[in-house]
């Protein structure tokens, strides 16, 4: 669990959220409401989880719960921009200037940085939690460590709901 004073509150209240939810859907909603309207530097939040239908190779990540402005990308390849990057490496991954990376896919002209974190079932990733900011490289260790606790609890939600 990611440590420090300014985020035990937020680190609490998610625990509770993780507790208290009646379904992985309605813990989802609660996470990004929760991260949007604590962390003003996270402008926009949201999951996109990888559909279960198709042929594997042209499987899509569907927006599921967010906050923020609505995107054009509701539906991203797993090949395509730094969402699908994640979830096709199954690896966390930091922009800190989007303008500089050319598998950005834009979605507003105000974000500046952009964090992605997948979520895990059972070793597979399943979906990710992605993080938009307005500010120039917005996302250090200690928010890689929070975002990252986030899909964690996402995670073992849809494990215990599978079971």
């Amino acid at each position: 669990m990611p440590q420090g004073a300014k985020l035990d509150n937020v680190l609490q209240d998610l625990d509770r959220l993780a507790r208290a939810s009646g379904s992985v859907e309605d813990l989802m909603w609660e996470i990004v409401k929760l991260l949007h309207d604590r962390l003003l530097k996270y402008n926009w939040v949201g999951f996109y989880m990888i559909e279960k239908s198709g042929a594997e190779q042209s499987r899509m990540l569907v927006l599921g719960p967010f906050q923020g402005a609505m995107t054009p990308h509701t539906r991203i390849a797993l090949n395509q921009g730094i969402c699908g990057a994640a979830a096709s490496t199954g690896k966390t991954v930091i922009v800190d200037d989007v303008s500089k990376d050319q598998r950005y896919l834009a979605c507003s002209t105000e974000t500046k940085s952009e964090i992605v974190v997948p979520v895990f079932v059972h070793g597979k990733v399943v979906g990710e939690l992605d993080i938009d900011s307005h500010f120039h490289a917005a996302f250090g260790p200690e928010d890689r460590e929070l975002v990252e606790y986030c899909a964690q609890l996402v995670g073992k939600q849809l494990e215990k709901s599978q079971a």
